[in-house]
């Protein structure tokens, strides 16, 4: 990576599509596309004798929300020369489709992170229908799979690769790199930040073709607002669609999207640590992103043991200097991985939000806050006191932090 990189999220603006779709026209696709598979499914599995052997290839699903150190985690996974990564594909499904809801467009971004996961990328046929190039995906060069053989001939897979550089010369390659790429890594990582309840994941978490695993990143409801300050207008179409505003974009000056948001965290929480089924067994791993910016090696550690990989010395090198930069980031910064202060950059919010905004958002994300680990601040006082630690100990929670116990 480069060295201007940074702590974000995820960026909801690029440039639109070239060939506008009829939302109506894309539903009917999917969905009968969807039934197709599953049919054929049904018929293939009942002559089939079922198999306890895992797929090759080992699935991974960062699980966030928008501002919460995703971007970041992802290229934890991204960097990693066994790992073919792709950075919210599901864009391409709301950006087509924005005048639904989340809700309605559970089923298709499930469907098309199931076909990513499988290396089938004419999934992407129903949102981009013109000859594409490498370009043409969301975020590709925040793939360093994208930007090293065989996609893309100008870097090794050992390499860390710089969105900027990636750019530069790998852009023109044809889409169907994508596939061929897809097909030659052991591991496939996707981060995405468009699922709302982790049920809506069981179907492929008890599908036979894929040996997934999520990991659920969280982060303080009060610093996610104070990010998500900096890239309001980039968000604004989201909201509309997580608020159901039939296509109309949406500033969240009332916080009704983080309600959302810190409601769905509760609910994967909740769903994965209270009588979990079985099939989510070492399966869902909770991560903190205030744990991972103080203590970086063992949470990643942590992260790579649980997701099957082994941290080579040339990413601790790397990981080590994008952690140990200087100062919280710019608003220009917000959607780019630079070198900065991690800790700096988890408790920037303390120092930039008013109490009275602070006091709001601890309305609104009560229960997130209590469950996450989080501590409530009470006056002005508290909240500026930066030798007051609001996170609290892994050992005061109530659940199972390294690996799924169904015991919690």
């Amino acid at each position: 990576m480069s060295h201007r990189q940074s702590f974000s999220c995820c960026p909801s603006s690029v440039r639109m599509a070239r060939i506008r779709i009829p939302s109506t026209v894309v539903i009917i696709f999917v969905t009968v596309q969807t039934g197709f598979l599953l049919f054929m499914y049904a018929r293939y599995s009942s002559f089939m004798p079922q198999s306890e052997e895992k797929p090759s290839q080992v699935h991974i699903l960062i699980l966030s929300s928008w501002r919460s150190g995703s971007s970041f985690v992802g290229q934890l996974f991204s960097q990693h020369p066994s790992v073919f990564y792709l950075m919210e594909p599901a864009w391409h499904v709301w950006v087509t489709m924005y005048q639904n809801s989340a809700k309605v467009l559970h089923m298709a971004v499930r469907d098309l992170v199931r076909s990513v996961f499988l290396c089938d990328m004419s999934v992407f046929d129903a949102y981009m229908p013109w000859k594409r190039n490498l370009s043409d995906l969301f975020q590709w060069a925040a793939s360093r799979a994208l930007c090293s053989a065989p996609a893309c001939d100008s870097f090794q897979r050992t390499d860390i690769t710089s969105e900027l550089a990636c750019k530069t010369l790998c852009g023109r390659y044809p889409f169907s790199k994508v596939e061929e790429a897809c097909k030659t890594y052991s591991h496939v990582v996707i981060k995405e930040v468009r699922f709302f309840d982790l049920k809506v994941l069981y179907p492929l978490l008890t599908d036979p073709s894929l040996n997934l695993k999520i990991i659920h990143l969280v982060r303080d409801p009060r610093a996610v607002v104070k990010s998500r300050e900096q890239s309001v207008k980039a968000l604004a179409r989201d909201n509309g669609i997580v608020l159901s505003t039939n296509g109309t974009k949406v500033e969240d000056s009332k916080y009704k999207v983080m309600q959302e948001v810190c409601r769905s965290h509760v609910q994967i929480y909740e769903t994965a640590s209270l009588k979990p089924p079985n099939f989510l067994k070492d399966r869902y791993l909770m991560v903190r992103f205030e744990d991972l910016v103080r203590d970086p090696l063992s949470e990643i550690s942590e992260m790579y043991k649980f997701a099957d990989l082994s941290l080579t010395p040339r990413l601790k090198s790397w990981i080590y200097n994008i952690t140990h930069g200087q100062g919280p980031g710019k608003k220009k910064e917000a959607f780019k991985i630079t070198s900065r202060d991690a800790v700096s950059v988890s408790q920037a919010w303390r120092n930039v939000l008013s109490f009275q905004k602070v006091k709001k958002i601890q309305e609104v994300c009560k229960g997130a806050i209590n469950i996450l680990g989080y501590q409530l601040v009470d006056s002005e006082k508290e909240q500026r006191d930066l030798a007051l630690d609001l996170v609290l100990p892994r050992r005061q929670n109530q659940f199972s932090w390294s690996s799924f116990n169904p015991k919690h």
